[in-house]
Parts: C-alpha cells; sequence; structure tokens
C-alpha cells in the first residue's frame, strides 16, 4: 500500500514524496475516482509531517488535476481527463470509445433558425439564412462532459431529411451524417479559448460557479469541400484536455 513506507530523509521534499506515493495510488486504482482520500490530520499522523507539508502534498495533487477538494467532505479523486488530439477530426463518440468510455446524449432542443453573422459566415452562407440548431448535453459514461450547440444547413438535407432527436440520442452525428446523408466529413478547424460558465451551463455540467470550461468553436465540411457543421462545445476543463505534437 501506499502508506507502508517510510518517508526518505534527505531525497524530495517530504510533501513531493507523500504526493507522489497518493499519484501512484490514484493512478493504480487504489484510490478510485469519487473516493475520499486521507485528510491532513491522517497525513499527519501516519508520515510524522506537519500540517503544512500535508496541505502541499494536497495542494500539489489539486493543482494536477487529480482532486477536487470540498470543504467538509475532504479530498476527493477525480475522474481523469480526456485527451484529443488537435491534428484529427473525431466525433464525441470516437473520442470517448477510444478511451473506454460509453458516450451518451441528451438532446434538450432541435430547431430551424436564422444565421447570425458569425454563423453564417462559418458555413458560407447569408446572413439569415435558415439554419438548424442542435442543442445536446455530450455524456461520459452517463456523466455530463460537455455542451454542445451546432448548426447545419438545411438544403443539404432534401434527400434524407434532418435527424429527429432520437437519431441524436441514439449515437454520433457525424455516423449520421455519414450513413443517413452520405456526407462524409473531411476536414475542419478548429478555435479553443478559456472560458468561465455561465449559469445555466454550470448547472448543465454539474460545477460550482465560477467554474472554468474550455470553449471549442469548430467548423467542418465535406470532402467536396462543402461547408456542413458549425459547432460551440463547453467541455469541463476538468474533465477534458487538448494536445498536439510539435516538430522544430
Amino acid at each position: 500500500m501506499w502508506h507502508e513506507t517510510d518517508l526518505a530523509d534527505g531525497a524530495a521534499p517530504m510533501w513531493s514524496q507523500i504526493a507522489e506515493r497518493l499519484r501512484l495510488a490514484i493512478k493504480d486504482g487504489t484510490f478510485k475516482p469519487g473516493e475520499v482520500l486521507p485528510g491532513e490530520a491522517e497525513l499527519n499522523r501516519r508520515f510524522g509531517v506537519s500540517r503544512t507539508t500535508s496541505r502541499a502534498a494536497l495542494d500539489f495533487l489539486e493543482a494536477a488535476g487529480l482532486i477536487t477538494r470540498k470543504s467538509g467532505r475532504g479530498s476527493i479523486v477525480v475522474q481523469p481527463r480526456v485527451e484529443r488530439p488537435l491534428n484529427r477530426l473525431s466525433s464525441f463518440s470516437e473520442d470517448m470509445h477510444a478511451r473506454g468510455l460509453k458516450p451518451g446524449y441528451n438532446t434538450r432542443s432541435l430547431r430551424l433558425s436564422t444565421a447570425s453573422v458569425a454563423v453564417a459566415k462559418e458555413l458560407g452562407i447569408a446572413p439569415n439564412s435558415p439554419v438548424f440548431e442542435i442543442d445536446r448535453i455530450l455524456l461520459a459514461d452517463a456523466s455530463p462532459m460537455a455542451t454542445s450547440l451546432t448548426y447545419l444547413v438545411p438544403a443539404m438535407f432534401k434527400q434524407s431529411g434532418l435527424p429527429t432527436a432520437a437519431d441524436l440520442d441514439r449515437g454520433s452525428l457525424y455516423a449520421w451524417l455519414k450513413v443517413r446523408a452520405g456526407i462524409d466529413l473531411a476536414a475542419g478547424r478548429e478555435r479553443i479559448e478559456g472560458g468561465i460558465a455561465d449559469m445555466e451551463t454550470a448547472k448543465i455540467l454539474g460545477l460550482e460557479q465560477p467554474a472554468a470550461v474550455l470553449v471549442c468553436h469548430r467548423t467542418s465540411w465535406s470532402d467536396a469541400n462543402e461547408p456542413v457543421e458549425y459547432v460551440v462545445l463547453n467541455y469541463r476543463a476538468d474533465r477534458y484536455s487538448f494536445h498536439v505534437g510539435l516538430a522544430r
């Protein structure tokens, strides 16, 4: 077990050694998501350190995104972040399956609306043109991961018809586009920025305000180089991260 070995004098700082023991225990499943770590008093007793030392170890784990600390509850192990590469256009469903998570969808609304100037620019249409708007919650193992507001050009779906809420709750929009509408998304452009969730988004995602989110603006187009989708996603910043390879 993580606590059975004494700390090493003269090695790394004691707070760092404690943090590393706890980190490894989280990694190997000794402490699972949702479980509470030993508190400062218990760490003090087990390792013979000061409260300042144990607090520094827990501060480090919190900063690393491994735990969240709630008043009256202690230090709680959080779900690991989902990492997505930025050099590949993939659906939410593909991202979740690749990490052993079960994707889920909750369609809040479907409606025909008119394109704002910003949406029209992304989709290559005139402002106030009709667009099909999809408002969904994206789930990982039944836990809210992101909100999704998608805009599609209705004219592209004359043959297939537009997707229903039942279609979208069953699975990936990208899969529906390919199978039902014959539209294979070939490329995309994505812009990501940090943001603070508004009251409604925080409630949907189960976050306490002020809550950080990763706001993702994505435009995807078909192999015929036609814009098909513009979507704005608000990801939980504590559950999602993006990575990209660099070369010099």
